[in-house]
Protein backbone atom coordinates (compact mmCIF):
# COMPACT_ATOMS: atom_id res chain seq x y z
CA UNK A 1 0.00 0.00 0.00
CA UNK A 2 1.74 3.13 -1.24
CA UNK A 3 0.81 6.69 -0.53
CA UNK A 4 -1.07 8.13 -3.50
CA UNK A 5 -0.84 11.86 -4.13
CA UNK A 6 -3.93 13.70 -5.30
CA UNK A 7 -4.22 14.10 -9.06
CA UNK A 8 -3.74 17.87 -8.86
CA UNK A 9 -0.59 17.54 -6.78
CA UNK A 10 0.80 14.89 -9.13
CA UNK A 11 0.06 17.08 -12.17
CA UNK A 12 1.96 19.98 -10.59
CA UNK A 13 4.87 17.69 -9.71
CA UNK A 14 5.02 16.29 -13.24
CA UNK A 15 4.91 19.80 -14.71
CA UNK A 16 7.73 20.95 -12.40
CA UNK A 17 9.89 18.08 -13.65
CA UNK A 18 8.97 18.86 -17.28
CA UNK A 19 10.13 22.43 -16.66
CA UNK A 20 13.40 21.22 -15.13
CA UNK A 21 13.86 18.82 -18.06
CA UNK A 22 13.46 21.74 -20.50
CA UNK A 23 16.00 23.77 -18.50
CA UNK A 24 18.44 20.85 -18.89
CA UNK A 25 17.86 20.79 -22.65
CA UNK A 26 18.33 24.56 -22.81
CA UNK A 27 21.62 24.31 -20.94
CA UNK A 28 22.98 21.54 -23.16
CA UNK A 29 21.78 22.94 -26.47
CA UNK A 30 22.52 26.54 -25.46
CA UNK A 31 26.11 25.57 -24.63
CA UNK A 32 26.41 24.07 -28.09
CA UNK A 33 24.77 26.95 -29.96
CA UNK A 34 26.84 29.65 -28.24
CA UNK A 35 29.99 27.94 -29.54
CA UNK A 36 29.08 27.54 -33.20
CA UNK A 37 31.71 30.11 -34.23
CA UNK A 38 34.31 28.46 -32.00
CA UNK A 39 33.40 25.09 -33.52
CA UNK A 40 34.14 26.49 -36.97
CA UNK A 41 37.50 27.70 -35.69
CA UNK A 42 38.25 24.37 -33.99
CA UNK A 43 38.30 25.87 -30.49
CA UNK A 44 34.91 24.75 -29.11
CA UNK A 45 34.85 22.90 -25.82
CA UNK A 46 32.30 21.14 -23.67
CA UNK A 47 31.33 23.54 -20.90
CA UNK A 48 30.20 22.63 -17.38
CA UNK A 49 26.73 23.92 -18.33
CA UNK A 50 26.55 21.31 -21.10
CA UNK A 51 27.49 18.49 -18.72
CA UNK A 52 25.08 19.72 -16.05
CA UNK A 53 22.33 20.11 -18.64
CA UNK A 54 22.78 16.52 -19.82
CA UNK A 55 22.78 15.23 -16.24
CA UNK A 56 19.66 17.30 -15.48
CA UNK A 57 17.94 15.79 -18.51
CA UNK A 58 18.84 12.27 -17.34
CA UNK A 59 17.67 12.72 -13.75
CA UNK A 60 14.47 14.58 -14.62
CA UNK A 61 13.69 12.20 -17.49
CA UNK A 62 13.92 9.18 -15.20
CA UNK A 63 11.81 11.00 -12.60
CA UNK A 64 9.20 11.86 -15.24
CA UNK A 65 8.86 8.24 -16.30
CA UNK A 66 8.38 7.19 -12.69
CA UNK A 67 5.91 9.96 -11.91
CA UNK A 68 3.86 9.28 -15.03
CA UNK A 69 3.75 5.55 -14.31
CA UNK A 70 2.79 6.23 -10.69
CA UNK A 71 -0.06 8.43 -11.95
CA UNK A 72 -1.25 5.66 -14.30
CA UNK A 73 -0.32 7.58 -17.46
CA UNK A 74 0.72 5.53 -20.48
CA UNK A 75 4.48 5.62 -21.08
CA UNK A 76 5.92 4.71 -24.49
CA UNK A 77 8.82 2.56 -23.32
CA UNK A 78 10.37 2.26 -26.78
CA UNK A 79 10.44 6.05 -27.20
CA UNK A 80 11.89 6.48 -23.71
CA UNK A 81 14.55 3.83 -24.41
CA UNK A 82 15.59 5.55 -27.66
CA UNK A 83 15.73 8.95 -25.95
CA UNK A 84 17.75 7.52 -23.07
CA UNK A 85 20.20 5.78 -25.42
CA UNK A 86 20.77 9.03 -27.33
CA UNK A 87 21.21 10.93 -24.06
CA UNK A 88 23.68 8.35 -22.70
CA UNK A 89 25.83 8.80 -25.84
CA UNK A 90 25.68 12.60 -25.41
CA UNK A 91 26.52 12.34 -21.73
CA UNK A 92 29.42 9.96 -22.37
CA UNK A 93 30.94 12.23 -25.02
CA UNK A 94 30.59 15.37 -22.91
CA UNK A 95 31.81 13.70 -19.71
CA UNK A 96 34.87 12.04 -21.23
CA UNK A 97 35.98 15.19 -23.06
CA UNK A 98 34.87 17.76 -20.44
CA UNK A 99 38.44 18.82 -19.54
CA UNK A 100 39.76 19.06 -23.11
CA UNK A 101 40.83 22.54 -24.23
CA UNK A 102 39.18 22.02 -27.60
CA UNK A 103 36.95 19.36 -29.09
CA UNK A 104 37.14 17.94 -32.58
CA UNK A 105 34.55 19.63 -34.84
CA UNK A 106 32.87 16.35 -35.73
CA UNK A 107 32.51 15.26 -32.10
CA UNK A 108 31.23 18.67 -31.02
CA UNK A 109 28.82 18.74 -33.96
CA UNK A 110 27.64 15.22 -33.10
CA UNK A 111 26.63 16.35 -29.61
CA UNK A 112 24.61 19.22 -31.10
CA UNK A 113 23.00 16.94 -33.68
CA UNK A 114 22.16 14.25 -31.10
CA UNK A 115 20.70 16.83 -28.73
CA UNK A 116 18.54 18.27 -31.51
CA UNK A 117 17.51 14.74 -32.48
CA UNK A 118 16.41 14.06 -28.90
CA UNK A 119 14.28 17.21 -28.91
CA UNK A 120 12.55 16.14 -32.12
CA UNK A 121 12.03 12.59 -30.84
CA UNK A 122 10.34 14.06 -27.77
CA UNK A 123 8.10 16.37 -29.80
CA UNK A 124 7.29 14.36 -32.92
CA UNK A 125 7.15 10.73 -31.73
CA UNK A 126 3.58 10.24 -30.58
Amino acid sequence: MGVRLGSGVMDVLINVFVGLHIIGIASLLGGFLTQMKAMGEGTARFTPAMLHGALTMLVTGVALVGLNQADDHAVNNVKIAVKMAVLIVILALVYVKRDEESIDKSMFGAVGALTTTNVFIAVLWT
